[in-house]
């Protein structure tokens, strides 16, 4: 029985699971999970009304690029699973339930690459984009 215990500790060693613990923080897991979930298509923007225009604020200051990554995304990591909140715009035309599985699955496939498991996903529609530009005259 002793050696059975010694072995393992020694598989463990090997394995390097006793050389320390990674960790993943949930800003990293968010910005992950921004990226995939902007990359749909239907998704017109990320963020509830007060992020978006606090983000139109500062774009209007020349600081356009603060905020960007995380904006929309919670995410809440607990040893190597995490859950994750997004808050979207979808852009008119686009069926609701078309575009938040095609996120879910998006941001799963995203976030599971960098080797963790994704527990939930839960997305809110706030708002439809309903100024988009037509097309083009005489097309």
């Amino acid at each position: 029985m002793t050696d059975a215990v010694e072995n393992a500790g020694a598989v463990q060693a090997a394995t390097g699971a006793a050389r320390g613990v990674t960790s993943v923080s949930d800003e990293v897991v968010e910005k992950i999970a921004g990226t995939a979930a902007r990359a749909v298509p239907g998704v017109a923007d990320l963020g509830g009304d007060v992020s978006r225009f606090f983000n139109s604020v500062l774009d209007k200051i020349g600081l356009d690029e603060v905020g960007d990554a995380r904006r929309g995304i919670s995410a809440d990591v607990k040893g190597s699973s995490a859950i994750i909140n997004v808050v979207l715009v979808i852009d008119a035309g686009h069926v609701v339930a078309d575009v938040t599985e095609a996120v879910r699955a998006a941001v799963i496939e995203a976030v599971e690459k960098y080797g963790l498991t994704v527990t939930q996903v839960n997305v809110t529609v706030d708002d439809i984009e309903l100024n988009q530009p037509g097309p083009a005259a005489g097309a």
